[in-house]
């Protein structure tokens, strides 16, 4: 008896039906090598900072930056040339006063030296060094940590690895990882009339070539998935109900072609009700009504595409190779170049052709932003945060604030984030963020994300502690974070405040300006000042180490923990999973700022929800606490 369709599914429904099967397999870890293309499976966090080390990046003359002030080309100064380091060697010489040491780019800042004069702006007469210039603290440095520092968030859950991926990923030392696995995909080409390629063909008997098995196969693996053939079934029930039931226990979907219309002699659908649960069968679409959608037995997800092969290819993209690349954790397919808007204006006069990496994002409307990302060509972490370059001829001085251009995507994979957040380095945030599709976050501390915010570039700003700053934004939510001294375990320096860094010689590390901890820090030094009826200029003196600034949450306990400090300012959440010491100094506020224009956007809202709804989160974190507005 012929098999009727009478109740068609509508197109909605069919992908409601394949979404609702189970097709994701378990994570797994694969060696870096063979990692390109998959997609992490959890949150890579820096174990280490890179670079490890404080680093020349000129060649010069690794020098004391006081040494050089006043120096000109009128009135040089003149300093001792003591030794030279290079690139990979260990310094064995100290920059002591009134000296100076050759260095190479790349190579290891020796101790007492705290700049570089670049070798332009330099004469050697003898064992002499004549500078023209003078050079300020960090002038041609790379700080520990500039590119990206241990305990930032490196890379989050979701994040397909591309060749600009695996460039951090080896930078943090890493020689395997944690990806989602792959989908594997059986695939079964039935009908009697079927011939393999290769294979001899009979056109006097009705035979034609399996063409279903290689494109589908093509387009499992383009989706994202592993294809696995199986023998060509003809239309024998035993044969089919056997080939089914192997490829359930070997795949996490099995996908048929042919064998899913009203002919007597098309006996799939009965094997799939026999032995699993048939959910769909027949969809209101042209081309490709016949679709069979529903489970085996052993729990494997099955689809009955039709036997002509436009058919089966048009059902297959429309319907089940998203449902593949879900199931891999890869995003839509994009073109390799995109239009946008520059989102700020980019000043650019040195005559030369510019390939510009930019960032993307979507503005309130919908309509793609472009903005520059450049944090110097030693860092591999600006590749990850930019989705593309803009070519920038030479003519061009500079790319006005919403003027059109084209971007040349690093791949055709690639999509603007769905949410572009800026601000304060965090860890609470950080694991809130995982809980957020496809974020891009850049953490450049409140100052500067404030900045960004005003100048309408990201989405959100996140803001630690007080700011006098005017920028219009809209509120999603806020925590608190205790804030202090990390010192080592035991607290051998019997640290128990403020005052004791100003009144003993311990050697202490800050964090960079732009950071809230540094600022709630200054404020803690003035109010210090004030009980003591002296200058914060005269405490901030008086504190062997306050200028030395580290780039993330953690790297000041790090520098405790390694010896190279007593004291560093830091959280009590990063204490406690260091297993460190700590002073409490008090409590901070940390608040989420949206755009106003962007706040109805559906990522900013769903922020908004995770932040309100992150309790657990801040419960997992010692000193935190989340805000009740």
């Amino acid at each position: 008896m012929r098999k009727q369709f009478r109740d068609l599914a509508a197109p909605e429904e069919a992908r409601e039906t394949i979404a609702s099967l189970e097709l994701t397999p378990d994570a797994e870890t694969v060696p870096l090598a063979e990692a390109r293309g998959r997609v992490l499976a959890e949150r890579i966090d820096a174990e280490i900072d890179v670079p490890g080390f404080d680093r020349a990046s000129m060649d010069g003359y690794a020098v004391r930056a006081r040494d050089t002030f006043g120096a000109d080309e009128a009135d040089p100064v003149e300093l001792e040339l003591v030794g030279e380091v290079h690139a990979g060697v260990e310094p064995d010489v100290e920059v002591e006063p009134g000296t100076a040491v050759e260095i190479s780019t790349g190579a290891v800042m020796p101790p007492g030296a705290d700049a570089v004069v670049i070798v332009e702006r330099t004469e050697e007469r003898d064992d002499t060094l004549v500078t023209y210039t003078a050079v300020a603290p960090g002038d041609s440095v790379m700080p520990a940590g500039t590119d990206i520092a241990a305990g930032a968030r490196a890379l989050g859950p979701g994040t397909r690895i591309t060749p600009r991926e695996i460039g951090l990923l080896s930078a943090l030392g890493l020689d395997e990882i944690p990806v989602r696995g792959t989908p594997v995909v059986g695939i079964i080409s039935t009908g009697d009339e079927l011939v393999r390629p290769g294979d001899e063909l009979h056109s006097e008997r009705g035979e034609i070539y399996d063409v279903n098995s290689y494109t589908i196969a093509a387009g499992v693996e383009e989706a994202g998935g592993v294809p696995k053939f199986y023998p060509h079934a003809g239309d024998d029930y035993e044969e089919m109900e056997r080939l089914l039931r192997q490829a359930a226990e070997e795949c996490d979907l099995v996908l048929s072609s042919g064998s899913t219309s009203a002919s007597a002699v098309d006996v799939i659908y009965r094997v799939v009700e026999e032995r699993g649960d048939l959910l769909l069968h027949g969809v209101a679409v042209k081309p490709g009504k016949p679709m069979l959608v529903g489970t085996l037995g052993e729990g494997s997800a099955y689809i009955g595409l039709p036997g002509y092969p436009v058919s089966a290819l048009t059902i297959f993209r429309t319907f089940v190779a998203p449902a593949i690349r879900d199931a891999a954790g890869l995003p839509e397919p994009r073109t390799a170049t995109i239009e946008g808007s520059m989102a700020v204006r980019e000043r650019y006069a040195e005559g030369r052709m510019r390939l510009m990496p930019v960032g993307l994002v979507t503005d309130g409307d919908g309509e793609t932003l472009v903005y520059p990302v450049d944090k110097g060509s030693g860092a591999t972490t600006s590749l990850v945060e930019a989705d593309g370059v803009v070519e920038v001829p030479p003519d061009v001085e500079y790319l006005a604030e919403g003027e059109s251009v084209e971007v040349q995507l690093f791949s055709p994979d690639v999509r603007p984030p769905e949410l572009l957040g800026v601000g304060e380095d965090d860890p609470a945030l950080s694991r809130l963020l995982d809980r957020v599709p496809s974020p891009r976050y850049l953490a450049v501390g409140s100052r500067e994300g404030l900045r960004r915010l005003r100048d309408g570039v990201p989405d959100v700003a996140v803001v630690a502690g007080d700011t006098d700053r005017d920028v219009d934004a809209v509120e999603l939510g806020s925590w608190t974070r205790e804030w202090g001294l990390v010192v080592p375990a035991g607290n051998p320096e019997e640290v128990s405040d403020l005052g004791d860094l100003v009144d003993s010689d311990l050697r202490f590390v800050n964090r960079d300006t732009n950071s809230g901890l540094r600022t709630a820090l200054g404020n803690a030094v003035a109010d210090l000042a004030d009980e003591r009826g002296t200058t914060r200029h005269e405490l901030v003196g008086a504190i062997a180490g306050f200028e030395r600034a580290t780039k993330a949450f953690e790297s000041p306990a790090r520098a405790v923990q390694s010896g190279r400090a007593d004291v560093g300012l830091g959280l009590a959440a990063t204490a406690d999973s260091l297993g460190m010491g700590f002073v409490s100094l008090g409590v901070q506020p940390v608040r989420v700022l949206a755009d106003p224009s962007r706040a109805r956007k559906p990522s900013v809202q769903h922020l908004k929800r995770v932040v309100k709804g992150g309790a657990d989160v801040l419960d997992s974190l010692d000193g935190y606490e989340l805000s009740g507005i």
